[in-house]
């Protein structure tokens, strides 16, 4: 296995592998739109998914092609399926019981206000286990997805962390965590009013 091959993404290989599984007739053009990435990269994963003889591909006359789905191809399919579903459900409980552990403490110590700094999967799992006590969530920053809903609030820029009012910031993404911490203290931002969720 060369490098390239090494470096592929499981959940692009994944959705590439369940999008061909339902309609095998789906052009690299329609995947890229769909998955959000590049035509260039849909080409990459397809030659890839091929050499590694999870799909086949059938050609038709005037340049169609069709991609099987070939029985390695299900097998890795099913495979990825799993160990993602694994990992989600382990981060689920994880970070649910530390969020949980966490807030309540801050509530102990009169916390009202908190803010999330970091929009992905932890965050929504720590917003569920939030809501078990009495503390209010009054705002959302991120590097991404300005003036996208997280919970009915504005997903702000992280820029305007400064202007937070509230008592605490509590960290919520385990993938961005060290870049947004490094930021924080740069922007000369109280470090002491973060917190992080242990996960």
């Amino acid at each position: 296995m060369n490098s390239k091959e090494e470096k592929i993404d499981e959940i692009v290989a994944l959705q590439l592998l369940e999008e061909i599984e339902q309609n095998n007739n789906v052009s690299q053009r329609n995947l890229s739109n769909k998955l959000g990435i590049a035509l260039g990269l849909v080409n990459t994963y397809i030659k890839l998914l091929v050499k590694k003889g999870y799909i086949r591909v059938a050609n038709f006359p005037k340049s169609r092609y069709t991609y099987l789905l070939t029985p390695d191809g299900m097998a890795e399919k099913s495979r990825l399926v799993y160990k993602h579903l694994s990992y989600f459900n382990n981060l689920f409980k994880t970070v649910r019981k530390d969020a949980l552990r966490l807030f309540q403490q801050l509530e102990s110590e009169g916390v009202k206000k908190v803010a999330f700094l970091g929009v992905d999967e932890v965050a929504e799992i720590a917003y569920i286990s939030l809501q078990e006590t009495k503390i209010l969530l009054t705002d959302v920053y991120d590097d991404v997805d300005f003036g996208k809903s997280f919970f009915k609030l504005k997903i702000k820029p992280f820029e305007e962390l400064k202007n937070f009012q509230g008592d605490r910031i509590i960290l919520t993404t385990f993938k961005k965590a060290e870049t947004f911490l490094i930021r924080a203290e740069k922007n000369g931002f109280d470090m002491s009013k973060i917190e992080r969720i242990n996960g």
